[in-house]
C-alpha cells in the first residue's frame, strides 16, 4: 500500500485539509455515513452501507443491467433454463470463471453460497425462503447435475421468473466455498471472517475494513467481468452531511453520499463539482390505522386526504431536488410500475368530500420519526390538512418508538417510507397489498386493513410466468390500492451525491445494491 494511501487511510483529518487538494490518482474516494455496517457477510448485511458494497464485491448467477434494471443479464452463469414443471431451474456457469482467490467459480459454490444464507438464518434470508426453503430440505433443493451446471427446486407457487429475481438480489451473491470454510469458526460457515472480509468475484475485495471509520478495497484484476479502472476504492466514514459538502467541495474526496436539500443546493453552481439526484426506490406515504376511529376506516377519509396531501410542494418547493411526485406503490423503474397521478393538492374538494360523507371537526395524531425529511414532510402536512379543515397534532418520537407504535397499533397515522428488499414488483406488493392475518409485519396489517382479495390477487401474480401478465395485474392492483386505500403515497426519494467533475463512468440504479465502482475513471 502506498505511503500516500495509508497517511489518507489513518491519519488525515478530512475537515482539516487544505483547499483545492487531490486525492491519489488511482484511487476513488468516497464520503458517507459508515455507521449503519454490521456486517460485509451478504448472508447478514442489509444495512444500506452494505448492500452498497455487495455488487462491487461479488457476483451472482444473473443482475440487473445496470442501464435498464429490468432486464436480468447473465452475470457468473451463462445461461439458464426452466424444468417442465416450472419449479426448477438449471444454470450453466460461465467457462473459466474465477473468485478473488484464483479459486474456480462451480456449482458447489453455488450450492454452499445459496445453502449457508438458509441455514445462518440471518434478516436477509426471507428473500429466499419465499420459495418454501429451509434448513431441513434445502440440502435436497441444489443439486449439482454436471461439471458446470447446477439446478434449483422450490416447492412454493411461485414463478421461474419471480425466482430469478430473487436470485439477482445481494443475498444470493456467491461466495467462495473453499475461502470462507478455510476460516470458518465453530462450523459458522464462515460467517465472523466474512463480516469484515470478502470471498467473491466482484470487481473488487475488502483490503481493509474499520468499523466506523474506514472500508478500504482493492482490484480483483480476476474478475469474470473485468478488473476495475481504478486500483483501489476508499469509502470514508464522514457522518455529518454538511462535513461531507465541505470535503467534495475541497476536492478531498471524488464522490460525496447522501447530501440534505441545503446542501445540495449549496453545491449547485460550485466549480469543479457535479451534484446528482438519483431517483432510488424508496417511496413515503401517509398510513392511517384504521382500528384508532371510525373516521381513520372511511373511505371517504381516505379520499379527502389525497386532496390535503401538497405533492408539489413538498417535492419541488419544501425539498427540492430530494423527491419526485409518485402516487402508486410501485416506484418508478419496477416492472408494471403505475407513473400517472390522479391527484392534486386541493382543499376545497377535500372539504366537500368529507361534508358529504357528514364527517366535521377532524383531528387525529401523526407519530412521526424526529429526523428529516420526516419531520419536514409532517410538518407541510399538518399546514396542507388545516387549509381543509383537518387537525394534525404531531408526536415526534423516536424511529424505533415509531416502530413499536405501528407494530402494537398504538397509533391514528405516521408519516414513514418503504423501501424494497428486492428487485421485484413482489416486494412492494406483499407489503402495501397483502394482509395474512398473521400478525406478520406487512403494512395492511399495520393499518388494520382486511383485504383477502387483493391479498389473493398479490399471490396469484407471482406464479405467472409472463411478465406482461404480472405488469398488468400489478398496474391493476396498484390502481385499487390508489383509488381507496388508508395509504396515501405521494413521493418517490432521491438520493442526492455529488462528484468531482473528473468523474467519469459512475452508475447508480434505483435500490441500495445498485452502485457501481468498476467503470469509474478520474
Amino acid at each position: 500500500m502506498k505511503k500516500t494511501l495509508i497517511s489518507l487511510l489513518f491519519t488525515a483529518s478530512l475537515t482539516t485539509l487544505s483547499a483545492h487538494s487531490a486525492t491519489p490518482p488511482n484511487t476513488l474516494v468516497v464520503v458517507q455515513s459508515l455507521d449503519d455496517a454490521i456486517s460485509f457477510d451478504p448472508a447478514q448485511g442489509f444495512e444500506t452501507s452494505t448492500v452498497q458494497a455487495f455488487t462491487n464485491l461479488y457476483q451472482r448467477l444473473l443482475q440487473s443491467d445496470p442501464a435498464h434494471p429490468v432486464d436480468l443479464r447473465p452475470t457468473l452463469a451463462s445461461s439458464w433454463k426452466a424444468g417442465s414443471d416450472n419449479r426448477s431451474l438449471t444454470f450453466t456457469l460461465q467457462d473459466g470463471a474465477t473468485f478473488a482467490s484464483g479459486n474456480p467459480i462451480r456449482p458447489e459454490d453455488v450450492i454452499f453460497s445459496l445453502s449457508r444464507v438458509i441455514k445462518l438464518n440471518l434478516e436477509p434470508s426471507f428473500v429466499l425462503t419465499q420459495l418454501g426453503w429451509n434448513a431441513k430440505n434445502i440440502d435436497s433443493q441444489l443439486t449439482k447435475t454436471s461439471a458446470n451446471q447446477v439446478t434449483l427446486h422450490w416447492d412454493a407457487a411461485v414463478s421461474p421468473a419471480f425466482v430469478l429475481s430473487l436470485l439477482s438480489a445481494p443475498v444470493a451473491s456467491i461466495v467462495d466455498e473453499k475461502e470462507a470454510l478455510s476460516h470458518q469458526v465453530n462450523n459458522d460457515l464462515g460467517h465472523q471472517w466474512l463480516s469484515s472480509h470478502s470471498a467473491g468475484s466482484g470487481p473488487y475485495q475488502i483490503r481493509r475494513y474499520v468499523p466506523h471509520e474506514v472500508l478500504l478495497m482493492t482490484a480483483n484484476p480476476r474478475s469474470p467481468g473485468g478488473a476495475p479502472k481504478l486500483s483501489t476504492l476508499l469509502i470514508k466514514n464522514v457522518p455529518e452531511a454538511a462535513t461531507r459538502r465541505l470535503v467534495i467541495e475541497q476536492g478531498d474526496a471524488d464522490i460525496a453520499r447522501n447530501l440534505g436539500s441545503d446542501q445540495f443546493s449549496a453545491l449547485q453552481h460550485k466549480p469543479g463539482v457535479t451534484p446528482v439526484s438519483v431517483p432510488i426506490a424508496s417511496l413515503y406515504y401517509l398510513l392511517f390505522n384504521t382500528q384508532s376511529s371510525a373516521t381513520l376506516k372511511n373511505p371517504a377519509f381516505w379520499e379527502a386526504s389525497r386532496y390535503l396531501f401538497d405533492y408539489d410542494g413538498i417535492a419541488n418547493g419544501l425539498l427540492k431536488g430530494q423527491f419526485s411526485i409518485h402516487q402508486s406503490f410501485l416506484p418508478s423503474g419496477y416492472l408494471g410500475a403505475l407513473n400517472d397521478t390522479p391527484y392534486t393538492y386541493n382543499p376545497e374538494k377535500a372539504k366537500a368530500i368529507l361534508a358529504k360523507a357528514g364527517l366535521s371537526n377532524v383531528s387525529f395524531k401523526v407519530v412521526v420519526n424526529n429526523q428529516p425529511p420526516y419531520l419536514d414532510i409532517a410538518q407541510a402536512l399538518q399546514a396542507s390538512f388545516a387549509k381543509g379543515g383537518v387537525k394534525i397534532e404531531l408526536i415526534p418520537s423516536l424511529s424505533s418508538e415509531v416502530t413499536a407504535k405501528m407494530a402494537s397499533h398504538q397509533f391514528d397515522a405516521t408519516v414513514t417510507s418503504w423501501g424494497p428488499d428486492y428487485f421485484d414488483p413482489n416486494t412492494n406488493a406483499a407489503a402495501f397489498a397483502t394482509n395474512p392475518e398473521d400478525g406478520s409485519s406487512k403494512l395492511a396489517y399495520r393499518a388494520g386493513w382486511h383485504i383477502p382479495e387483493l391479498t389473493a390477487e398479490t399471490q396469484k401474480a407471482v406464479a405467472l410466468t409472463d411478465n406482461a401478465q404480472r405488469a398488468a395485474l400489478y398496474e391493476k392492483l396498484q390502481r385499487q390500492v390508489q383509488k381507496s386505500s388508508p395509504y396515501v403515497i405521494g413521493l418517490q426519494a432521491h438520493q442526492l451525491i455529488a462528484l468531482r467533475s473528473n468523474i467519469k463512468g459512475y452508475q447508480q440504479g434505483m435500490n441500495p445494491d445498485m452502485v457501481y465502482y468498476s467503470q469509474v475513471t478520474k
